[in-house]
């Protein structure tokens, strides 16, 4: 006898604030990806159905996107993590003056 079937598997590459085409609320949402392998005897052998989708996280809305455009989005989900999300000049913490200058915090 054997054992064979399909099993599903879900990974989330990226989160990006976009605006949502169901709700049209900018949002964040999750870039997913769902690979459907084929397996024999519970143990998966290879993949021959992939996936890629974005899901609002606002209203749940889910859309179909083909590999190209996944692929862009995910390029641009990791330009912006270089280490400071803002751009090029780093974000001071409010109540934060360098050194020498006039804090109105500090007695």
């Amino acid at each position: 006898m054997i054992i064979f079937g399909t099993r599903g598997y879900l990974y989330q590459l990226a989160v990006l604030t976009m605006v949502c085409g169901w709700c049209g609320i900018p949002a964040a949402h999750t870039l997913r990806k769902r690979v459907t392998k084929f397996t024999l005897f519970f143990v998966p052998l290879f993949p021959f159905s992939t996936k890629y989708a974005t899901q609002c996280t606002f209203c749940g809305g889910e859309r179909q996107i083909p590999k190209e455009q996944a692929d862009g989005l995910l390029a641009q989900a990791q330009g912006g993590q270089d280490g400071n999300p803002y751009g090029a000049a780093p974000q001071q913490q409010p109540g934060y003056a360098p050194p020498g200058g006039q804090n109105p915090y500090q007695n």
